[in-house]
């Protein structure tokens, strides 16, 4: 990451929009991209529009801020919420789409970088991506390696005529993983208008920017780090490890356990007082640096969203997915993927759940290949394309122009 020479943008302003109902993915995706570009562009400033309830937690570079909307919750009918039970959700997404709106305009970015979901929450983002295309701000849609099955995906954007729309916002789109690991458009029938937007940068490369080590947490030199995200649907597979090693006492290499923000009260007490029974077992409710965790860790046991896949392949860790199936599919290709190239092992859902069978599985993770056996040149340039992206866009920043124009109006226009 951040191999390419500094240079200087002056001006440019770039707006991202992080819609964050479920989870960490999304927000940590975008931080990670504007880092990268602040580091690498001097006189370039960044705007995250996030959802997340949690956003205030993490730490942000210099030149990087975000604009917090009212967060809302996804069921897993597939359907919304508000957080706050005294408050409609009409109202919430009416407010959501009003400040982005009101913060485009206010921002007037030179670039502007969609995460996953093309016309935003509810279609919260139309508004704003019509109004872009008058002002010459150049729209981009960042998408997952691995969005979901081509059945669901499909289903799901036929009901907004989604691929017309992408075709008429967007400038450019950009796949954060490599061309021959996966196409997250793969079922559809492509226009070529949309193919020739359509670029493979690479998977986001992660790094440990932290001076100190495993800074307020009293840890083993060496462990096997378990983390599910954000946690909301975390319980299972912690479980499961907790009931492998209950199984097999003998199976006592530390474990160190990242129960995520989002898991529930009781889910989270009673894996305390699980492990508490346990020896080498350590419990910690929430880090934001997940980079301090996973460096001195040996090897580590997921469930395979896009952030813990790019960790692992950053720090060359040797990985077991257990992958979620529903209500996406993204995690189990992902992981299958994965595992099909060398890159990590995994055991499905219903697999884990036999302490015995995960047992094993922990045995051997140590003694498995690690990442870097397989992965092929270029795979981890995600970041380094992204900023000569950027560059390529902003040769002249629209920031700049517009104030030029203003001084040429003739007067009285």
């Amino acid at each position: 990451m951040n191999k390419l020479e500094i240079k200087r943008l002056d001006h440019t302003r770039i707006l991202m929009y992080s819609h964050d109902t479920f989870g960490l993915g999304h927000l940590r995706r975008c931080r990670a991209i504007a880092h990268s570009i602040v580091e690498t562009f001097k006189g370039v400033s960044v705007l995250i529009i996030s959802g997340s309830q949690i956003a205030g937690a993490f730490d942000f570079k210099a030149r990087v801020d975000f604009v917090k909307i009212p967060s809302v919750i996804k069921l897993y009918n597939g359907e919304y919420d508000s957080v706050g039970e005294y408050i409609d959700i009409e109202e919430i997404l009416e407010m959501r789409k009003l400040i982005i709106q009101k913060t485009a305009e206010a921002f007037n970015p030179d670039i502007f970088i969609v995460d996953k979901e093309p016309l935003g929450l509810k279609g919260e983002l139309e508004p704003t991506l019509e109004m872009f295309k008058n002002t010459g701000t150049q729209s981009v849609l960042g998408l997952r390696d691995v969005m979901d099955s081509p059945e669901l995906l499909k289903k799901e954007w036929a009901k907004q005529d989604m691929l017309n729309k992408i075709d008429g916002y967007y400038n450019s789109i950009w796949v954060y993983g490599p061309e021959h690991f996966w196409n997250p458009l793969t079922g559809f029938d492509i226009p070529t208008s949309i193919s020739k937007k359509l670029s493979h940068v690479g998977f986001l490369e992660r790094e440990n920017n932290s001076v100190s080590g495993n800074e307020g947490h009293s840890l083993p030199a060496k462990y096997i780090l378990v983390t599910a995200g954000g946690g909301g649907d975390g319980i299972a597979i912690m479980e499961q490890v907790l009931a492998a090693r209950e199984y097999d006492p003998q199976l006592d290499f530390p474990i160190v356990m990242v129960l995520g923000p989002f898991m529930k009260t009781e889910n989270r007490d009673r894996l305390r007082l699980r492990a508490s029974r346990l020896a080498n077992v350590t419990v910690i409710d929430f880090e934001s640096r997940m980079e301090l965790l996973m460096q001195n860790a040996i090897a580590l046991v997921g469930m395979c969203g896009y952030n813990t896949f790019c960790e692992v392949l950053s720090f060359d860790k040797k990985a077991l997915f257990v992958p979620r199936t529903k209500p996406r599919q993204e995690q189990y290709i992902r992981a299958n993927r994965a595992s099909e190239i060398g890159l990590c092992t995994v055991l499905q859902p219903e697999e884990a759940a036999i302490p015995s069978v995960m047992a094993e599985a922990l045995s051997k993770l140590p003694t498995q290949q690690s990442p870097s056996d397989n992965l092929k040149k270029g795979d981890m340039s995600g970041l380094d394309n992204i900023c000569l992206e950027v560059e390529n866009m902003s040769v002249l920043p629209k920031a700049v122009s517009t104030k030029v124009k203003k001084l040429l109006k003739p007067q009285g226009a």
